[in-house]
């Protein structure tokens, strides 16, 4: 056999052993199409937040969403959680809101006479956080730890959070009265900024009509639960396998790079969030029951995941320009691999 012919069955023997171990995400899709379907019983539009929460769940990120008052940020969190068979937990951030609220306290036993870790609502699978900016630094500082390593540290003992566990986050970007601005470090613990816009039209007609027909018969109740949390840690980690090209991860790199040396940004990311954008990708391809990740995919996650992580310079600023029209400059510049 001629060198050229060996090279031949090598690439052939190669197709064939990557064919044999490729994914089967064909259940993940299915079921991904059924979360749709079930919060569709209730939210009307938001197709984008929605798709964004579900690939923040299998990549095993956290999502702030931002929004003004009624556009459907928390009852679209809810009917997710709803939808899954895990634990859910809600916290109203206030001003007044202590770390040990949220993470829980040692209260001494008598009976026993010793102290006793009470868990607090932190402690569940999915945890929706209403007004994330309403809280002090002090508060919101408590959930870096959590939502980096799954896990507190109290009295010196860690606990560590089962899994699957994911934080979702709303604020309004409107009212300043009595809110704390998030820091960067904050911030960079999401792997998704989601921003939610108005309904168009014909999406409020919907919204409207729904509301009159129907009344208050179609609520969270109507939402079927019928995920495990195993099968979504089976999923997360079918998500972790999905491929990515060589070239494709250059191309997230020279992303990031961008923006790093963009004269519009102040404050390029950093490499965490090329890990981010990695992730995002990986889901989206899943989400869409490829076992391999596209330049689509990888331009879908690059806005989510950097604008809430890159600052535009003061001057630009003061001109109107925003993180997302300097991210999309740089998606448009940095040439896509073929």
């Amino acid at each position: 056999m001629t060198p050229a012919s060996n090279f031949d069955a090598t690439k052939e023997n190669s197709s064939d052993i990557h064919f044999q171990n490729r994914l089967n995400l064909s259940e993940l899709q299915q079921n991904v199409l059924q979360i749709k379907q079930e919060v569709g019983k209730v939210i009307v539009g938001q197709k984008d937040m929605i798709d964004m929460l579900i690939a923040a769940l299998l990549a095993k990120g956290h999502a702030l969403i931002e929004g003004v008052p009624g556009v459907a940020k928390t009852i679209t969190a809810k009917l997710l959680a709803t939808s899954l068979n895990v634990d859910f937990s809600r916290i109203q951030f206030t001003p007044d809101l202590m770390p040990s609220d949220i993470l829980g306290t040692s209260i001494f036993n008598l009976k026993d006479s010793e102290f006793e870790f009470k868990k607090g609502p932190i402690f569940s699978n999915m945890v929706l956080i209403d007004e994330i900016n309403r809280a002090p630094a002090k508060t919101q500082a408590a959930l870096f730890e959590v939502m980096e390593e799954q896990q507190i540290t109290i009295d010196g003992y860690k606990y560590q959070l089962d899994s699957p566990f994911m934080v979702i986050a709303t604020q309004n970007p409107i009212e300043q009265e009595g809110t704390y601005r998030l820091p960067e470090a904050q911030l960079d613990r999401f792997l998704f900024k989601i921003d939610v816009n108005y309904p168009n039209l014909e999406e409020e007609i919907d919204i409207i009509t729904r509301e009159h027909t129907l009344k208050d018969a179609l609520k969270t109740d109507a939402i079927t639960s019928f995920l495990t949390g195993e099968q979504i840690k089976t999923y997360q980690n079918l998500t972790t396998q999905v491929l990515v090209e060589t070239h494709l991860l250059k191309y997230i790199a020279q992303l990031i790079l961008a923006t790093r040396n963009n004269p519009f940004l102040y404050l390029g990311a950093s490499p965490r969030a090329s890990i981010a954008i990695l992730k995002a990708s990986k889901a989206f391809a899943a989400i869409n029951g490829r076992d391999f990740v596209t330049p689509e995919d990888i331009k879908r996650a690059a806005t989510p995941v950097l604008h809430h992580r890159v600052i535009v310079t003061p001057e630009r600023e003061m001109e109107g320009m925003t993180t997302k029209d300097v991210i999309k400059q740089i998606i448009e510049t940095v040439e896509i691999p073929r």
